[in-house]
């Protein structure tokens, strides 16, 4: 049956003659409508049924429809909401956004505009219906090292099935954390090489110097230090994969020779002269854009096309929805094991603010987050205080915000902002005040000081200086483009 022709309505609305005309528009569109004038009684109707849609007034005589719309996306995550006020701000309409709600109307609105997005509201649950049937009949929630039910991640194991036995070389994209390396032994294992040598190489964190002979092999006495001859990963990946991780920061003079080697299957060791000849099959993997390296000139063209044949793209974490919880009860599980912990799982608290972070450093972030929550702590539910600052800080800022525009309903004369800076204050890390205007400076400015100390830290390596910094990569390089583009402009206008 089509939902958008018939559908249940709760409306929360203090007005009586405001009800009744709203009641109408609805039922004029099919719904069956209950009407309530308080919170309370709309959380008692709740409680005994859930409608398709909750038309919510902001304003009500005994609490805030904020205070109901976030007890409903805690309780209730199924239900639509369309929030309504007759004194409607921008700010007010974004924090009901953020806080879940469909849309937001101000009064007074006419049977039209109501119509049409309660249309627009019930077409997208209708979708979100099917999107998750469709995902709830998908047979894989665990593939080859991967843990993940999302959508996304089915695409990813079907192309893999769909590869693994074929010699073209796949290309392997995602943020630094997303398990590019997982990916690279899926595709090996799954194939009919999988009885043969999976060879991995980093290529970011190889001097450059070693890297030839790490790929190649070397003879003896072909540099200081070569006390004999050593096979490389081509030799040892014979029949095989080799897998070449981090491939966009290799050196462009050995690009050369790698594409020559992908191109005919032969090499010559670092000193040697004889040519060897192997059979392997090439996965590559980087979490820059690998166009935009051929594009800047620091990857060559021809050889992306001989690699980039088969594309994987791997969703960062923050884009797999219910794999979060997932990843995060089967870590628990396995460290609780290690380290002879007794958690059972987590709050209702800890499981939002676990959705809704947004996961910066993807698996290996949710993995070290997890892991630090075992080791310094014992009980056994995994509660919202235990977890890192730096996971729960939004929603501290988020609650906070919340606070103040209740407190702004009911008490005029509180001052609100001193209620979220209070707040912003807990969430974030306090430094020392400057003693003139002069010390005060940009913060990209001291974004861009820190993220510089750490590369230079790390000898230029950006991938390290980027796991210690807990970001990836691709941020860093994205970062510095803009400060180039913002410093270009300053220098301009001065």
């Amino acid at each position: 049956m089509d939902i958008t022709s018939s559908f249940t309505a709760l409306l929360v609305e203090d007005s009586m003659s405001l009800g009744a005309l709203y009641t109408e528009y609805l039922r004029a569109d099919g719904a069956k409508v209950t009407l309530v004038n308080h919170g309370e009684d709309a959380l008692n109707e709740l409680k005994q049924w859930q409608p398709d849609l909750l038309v919510l007034d902001i304003k009500l005589p005994d609490m805030s429809g904020m205070d109901i719309l976030d007890i409903v996306q805690k309780q209730y995550p199924d239900i639509t909401v369309i929030m309504i006020t007759a004194h409607g701000t921008i700010d007010l309409a974004v924090d009901a956004m953020r806080a879940g709600a469909f849309d937001f109307l101000v009064k007074p609105f006419d049977a039209k505009r109501l119509s049409i997005t309660v249309r627009n509201a019930l077409k997208q649950r209708q979708l979100v219906n099917l999107v998750a049937k469709y995902e709830s009949s998908l047979p894989k929630p665990h593939y080859m090292g991967f843990i993940g039910e999302s959508l996304a991640m089915q695409t990813v194991y079907k192309t893999i099935d769909c590869v693994a036995n074929s010699k073209a070389s796949a290309f392997i994209v995602g943020e630094s954390g997303t398990g590019k390396e997982v990916c690279a032994n899926a595709i090996h294992n799954a194939g009919s090489r999988r009885d043969e040598a999976f060879v991995a190489l980093n290529c970011a964190s190889i001097p450059k110097d070693l890297i030839e002979s790490e790929i190649f092999g070397h003879t003896k006495g072909a540099f200081t230090g070569a006390i004999a001859n050593r096979d490389g990963a081509a030799t040892r990946a014979h029949n095989g994969t080799l897998f070449l991780d981090e491939i966009c920061e290799m050196d462009l003079e050995l690009q050369s020779k790698l594409l020559r080697f992908i191109q005919t299957g032969v090499f010559q060791r670092v000193g040697g002269t004889k040519e060897e000849k192997v059979d392997v099959r090439f996965v590559s993997a980087t979490n820059r854009a690998p166009w935009d390296e051929v594009k800047a000139g620091r990857f060559r063209e021809d050889l992306f096309y001989r690699l980039h044949v088969i594309p994987i793209e791997l969703p960062p974490l923050r884009m797999r929805g219910k794999d979060i919880l997932l990843l995060a009860n089967k870590l628990l599980k396995e460290y609780n094991k290690e380290e002879g912990k007794q958690f059972k799982g987590f709050s209702t608290e800890a499981k939002q603010c676990l959705k809704n972070y947004q996961w910066p450093g993807n698996v290996r972030q949710l993995q070290n987050v997890i892991r630090q929550v075992v080791v310094l702590n014992d009980a056994a539910t995994v509660e919202l205080d235990m977890l890192p600052i730096q996971v729960t800080a939004d929603l501290n800022i988020k609650r906070a915000t919340q606070q103040a525009a209740s407190s702004e309903s009911h008490f005029s004369d509180v001052n609100n902002d001193s209620v979220v800076q209070g707040a912003i204050e807990v969430a974030t890390p306090t430094t020392a005040s400057p003693t003139v205007a002069a010390d005060v400076v940009p913060l990209w400015v001291t974004e861009k000081q820190t993220i510089e100390d750490a590369i230079a830290f790390c000898d230029g390596n950006v991938p390290k200086a980027a796991a210690l910094l807990d970001i990836s990569a691709s941020t860093i390089y994205r970062k510095r483009q803009s400060w180039e583009e913002l410093e270009s402009r300053l220098t301009q206008e001065s």
